[in-house]
């Protein structure tokens, strides 16, 4: 295969800002891109575009000029498909002329895009069900695919049977109002204990803890008012008098609605479009009855410590094992998926072993410094304490930690100055013994009560939500890493501990049947695609055998160069000669791997101490800025091996990357320190693509054989926001948007990110505007400038969009698609009169419990899951729309957990097999590693830009743990801009 020539272009010119107004345009009727196919029948699953109006005056593309040393190495003359979504903007029909303002022009694009995806201005599809609300319509799925080999698996859910029953919701209201979900759940259980029989009409109700009950059949009122009397136990740490108090409420019960289940066996039949979202959450409320008793609940899952053996994470932390339950709609009708879990929760240990674990201390007689105090204080508030030292080991919150020690702290009582540890001796017979930890506070700050940490112990069960450092999560992975046959194993053993079939309120109050069977489901094995890497190499194209294969004989498909490069040692530990020989062999092996390196550093390796590391990278940056000053050419790439001690990794991040425009391989030095080939071979493939090279490319693009991405010029992009850890609840929200840079190979991405609103999902930046009092109004986003960058890199503009957006959920759906497809159109509108490419939206799940396991032991990858490439959009998949489970990747441990895709929009008109396809085999491209990865490439290169990001604003951290010390938010609402990456950094992928 030929080289790419002359890389991108270097332009410095700004792109000029137009002034004039974004076009509109007429889309979806007469002879272009319509919506109808070739035969005059309605396209599969496509909706007319909506009619633009196109703004006066016209505006001058905002592209770059195609510059030669920009075009493909391949011909530019091969004919598009000639298929209507192909056509291009040069080719569309002519524009019809309306005068608009150019900011009302946008205004329409929003909301004429909007009316596109609302059924109530769809037209209805031929065969199609009636809907019966206005609501956003996905893509129905366009057939199923046939690609690939057949075979058997299953998979973790459970086919539900339900009984024709009249479901009854009500209203509660409790007075005094309870925050407590256990508490308002121990309210209506005695309230159903003690009228059941003489008021409710002997009907069992289920609860949802909150304001919801729902009956099978209708209670003997419309609404009713009961009196609940609850003994429970007193929570005050103060007082002395009894541990038990009698608590009265008033009970509200009020008819509200009834729910049809009629409807719901009329959508699974495929005779409605609507799920019957509230009868399905009713049937789920019910399932969850009994194990929102009896266990430990977070989210939608239970946890105790009689599912399974608890075990020790560290720091005061354990885990307990658990369960996941949800009922949803599917192909086969009602599934119910049930995955088992684990959960970190606090140990129910004394206060002071919490913090001798916490920070691993054994003086315990030294006051702690008053960072530690403070850290103390953040681990500490709002947990339940027992009070040993009381009757019946009373109960109480911690509100706080005192700023001074036991030993200064006093109070006043009966008009006399007492001290903390004069009290407990002389009331309790109690000798404290660390006087120097400050003492626990409950109730309020200004009226505060003073608990020494020894008589204090942290009662069980409650949620450690805060971020595991690494050592936790490998303890954590460590014992509950379970191969399939063991996980199936605990999920059968899971349904069998719950026995739903013999729950009085499911089985026979409700008529809820689930079968304790796996579902076998037919599914096929997507083959390898093949491989290209360079002719010179001993295999120039390589068959994947299991998801994997290896760089033995061959040769990067574009080996990068490195002129200019310099190494820094920050490890103490390490021998002084090895970074020479380090850097020695790594260079061998990126040689031999088809790159050129230059073997002479341009300045001499060195060592500088870690607590030195900004001035280090500095002097180095300023050295090689002066020596390469004469040649206008700048250091490509700076070896660093890291300090002894995690934590500063983020911090050389964002020097080289925001301050010094250095593009950076970071090196353990445990790792370095082993001169092992195959470490020298991985990172020759991340030092490849980071100077601007490719490691390998799929063979079928080179031979333009890919549909609906090598017919015309198609730019695939990847989308994903991640959002801080809890209890970091100032910090922004990141989001990164990559795009490729190569079509038609579609291996190099260049990424973007930027920082919006605390856990704001809703990508903000892809299209924004603003009017310049000089230019008028100005375009900018994270679109518009990757399809930018894209004209500049391939010379073509994109004709076509991929669209793959990570870390969506199914409720956040309508609002991503209706929000990112308009501000994709907007920026496209905005860089060309006349420009819209069509789209494929992709959502991209991994945050799912279902898992599929083998059904022949013939049939797995080494680890024995399922093979890689294995796909299923039958049975467990939705009725209607277009989505699929793909587990394009091997096994290394425990279960692999398959990818979702979900199609929310498609204007490419994609069949089941090209979308699957494609998908599979992009996953063989990612440039880190030589094995197939689980998720597709531009979503997995989004998840690292924004992982990488997140440096830029947490500064140093320790054992991954953030310190939030460089929150950009603070205490305001308003988010700060990201340090700005400098030019040369982002023009590679940096992030790898």
């Amino acid at each position: 295969m030929s080289r790419r020539g002359g890389g991108r272009r270097q332009d410095s010119r700004r792109d000029q800002q137009s002034s004039s107004p974004s076009p509109s345009f007429q889309r979806g009727g007469g002879g272009s891109r319509g919506g109808r196919d070739g035969s005059g029948r309605a396209g599969r699953g496509y909706n007319p575009a909506p009619t633009f109006t196109q703004a006066a005056p016209p505006q001058a593309s905002a592209f770059p000029p195609i510059s030669r040393s920009a075009v493909s190495a391949f011909p530019t003359s091969v004919a598009p498909s000639p298929t209507p979504e192909a056509v291009v903007s040069s080719m569309r029909a002519p524009l019809s002329q309306a005068a608009a303002s150019s900011s009302a022009a946008v205004d329409e694009l929003g909301r004429e895009m909007e009316q596109k995806l609302t059924t109530g201005d769809q037209v209805t599809k031929a065969g199609m069900p009636p809907a019966s609300s206005k609501a956003v319509r996905f893509t129905p799925r366009p057939g199923y695919g046939t690609a690939g080999k057949k075979c058997v698996v299953k998979a973790n859910h459970f086919l539900v049977e339900i009984a024709d029953r009249d479901l009854c919701h009500y209203d509660v209201t409790i007075t005094p109002e309870v925050t407590s979900k256990k508490v308002n759940r121990d309210i209506i259980s005695q309230l159903d204990s003690m009228y059941r029989q003489s008021h409710l009409g002997n009907r069992r109700p289920a609860y949802d803890g909150r304001k919801n009950l729902y009956t099978a059949g209708p209670l003997p009122f419309e609404s009713k008012e009961f009196v609940v009397k609850l003994v429970e136990e007193n929570n005050g740490a103060g007082s002395s008098g009894s541990t038990r108090r009698e608590r009265q409420f008033k009970v509200g019960i009020k008819f509200a609605s009834k729910f049809d289940i009629h409807h719901l066996r009329q959508f699974l039949s495929g005779r409605q479009m609507d799920a019957s979202p509230e009868t399905i959450q009713v049937l789920d409320i019910v399932l969850r009855e009994s194990p929102s008793k009896n266990y430990t609940t977070v989210g939608r899952s239970f946890f105790s410590p009689n599912l399974g053996p608890r075990g020790e994470l560290g720091d005061g932390i354990e885990f307990w094992r658990g369960y996941y339950q949800s009922l949803r709609p599917t192909q086969m009708g009602l599934s119910f998926n049930i995955d088992v879990s684990a959960r970190s929760f606090f140990e129910p240990i004394m206060v002071t072993d919490f913090v001798a674990k916490y920070f691993r201390v054994r003086d315990m007689s030294r006051p702690l410094s008053e960072q530690d105090r403070i850290k103390v204080k953040k681990a500490l508030r709002g947990l339940k304490v027992e009070l040993i030292h009381r009757e019946n080991n009373k109960r109480c919150k911690i509100t706080g930690v005192s700023n001074q020690p036991l030993n200064q702290l006093s109070f006043t009582l009966d008009n006399k100055h007492v001290s903390v540890v004069q009290y407990f001796r002389e009331r309790y017979n109690i000798g404290i013994k660390y006087t120097s930890l400050p003492a626990l506070q409950a109730g309020s700050d200004s009226k505060p009560t003073y608990l020494p940490m020894e008589v204090c112990r942290i009662v069980e069960g409650q949620r450690y939500s805060k971020k595991l450092n690494e050592r936790q999560v490998t303890a954590l992975l460590k014992s509950t890493c379970q191969r399939p046959n063991e996980r199936e194993d605990s999920i059968k053993q899971m349904v069998a501990w719950n026995d739903y079939s013999r729950d009085e309120l499911v089985r026979n109050e409700f008529g809820i049947q689930i079968k304790e069977e796996l579902t076998f489901i037919d599914a096929r094995v997507l083959p390898a695609p093949m491989l290209k890497y360079h002719e010179t190499g001993g295999e120039a194209r390589v068959d994947p055998r299991l998801g994997q294969w290896n760089m033995i004989n061959k040769k990067m498909v574009n080996g990068g160069r490195v002129e200019f490069w310099t190494c820094v040692n920050f490890s103490l530990q390490v021998n002084r000669n090895l970074p020479v020989e380090f850097c020695r062999q790594l260079i061998q092996m990126c040689v031999s791997k088809g790159m050129g390196f230059n073997p002479n550093p341009i300045l001499p390796i060195q060592s500088a101490h870690p607590s030195q590391i900004g001035s280090a990278l500095a002097d180095v940056h300023k050295q090689c800025t002066a020596k390469l000053s004469n040649e206008k050419k700048q250091l490509q790439l700076l070896i660093i091996i890291l300090p002894d001690v995690s934590g500063s990794y983020g911090k050389i991040k964002r020097v080289c990357e925001t301050e010094l425009g250095i593009v950076s391989q970071c090196c353990q030095p445990r790792q370095a320190a082993k001169l092992s080939k195959q470490y020298f071979e991985n990172v020759a493939l991340k030092i490849n693509v980071k100077v601007g090279g490719r490691n390998t490319v799929l063979n079928d693009a080179i031979q333009r054989r890919i549909p609906l991405v090598t017919d015309v010029p198609t730019i695939i992009f990847g989308a994903d926001v991640t959002h801080p850890p809890p209890g970091e609840d100032t910090s922004p929200s990141i989001a990164a948007v990559v795009a490729s840079m190569d079509w038609p190979e579609v291996t190099k991405y260049r990424g973007i990110v930027s920082a919006q609103a605390h856990r704001e999902e809703i990508i903000q930046d892809l299209y924004k505007s603003y009017h310049d009092p000089d230019k008028g109004l100005v375009h900018s986003g994270m679109i518009r400038e990757l399809c930018i960058a894209f004209r500049r890199a391939t010379g073509h503009k994109p004709s076509r969009i991929i669209f793959y957006r990570d870390g969506v959920s199914e409720g956040q759906f309508s609002q991503v698609l209706l929000h990112e497809m308009d501000a994709i159109r907007k920026a496209c509108c905005s860089l060309e009169e006349g420009y819209l490419p069509p789209v494929t939206f992709i959502v991209v799940q991994k945050r799912h419990h279902t898992r599929l396991f083998p059904v022949d032991g013939g049939q797995t990858d080494r680890s024995g899951n399922i093979l890689p490439g294995t796909v299923i959009d039958t049975k467990i998949c939705h009725q209607k729309e277009f989505d699929f489970y793909l587990n394009s990747h091997a096994g290394i441990q425990g279960t692999s957990r398959p990818t979702h895709y979900h199609v929310l929009y498609d204007e490419n008109r994609f069949t089941s097999d090209g979308l699957q396809v494609l998908t599979n085999n992009l996953c063989y491209t990612y440039a880190r590693c030589t094995r197939s990865v689980s998720i597709v490439p531009p979503a997995y290169y989004a998840h690292l830009a924004a992982f990488r990001a997140r440096y830029y604003i947490e500064g140093e951290t320790t054992d991954g743990e953030s310190s939030g010390g460089r929150s950009t938010m603070g205490r305001s609402r308003e988010v700060q801009p990201l340090p700005v990456i400098k030019d040369n950094v982002k023009d590679v992928m940096f992030y790898c």
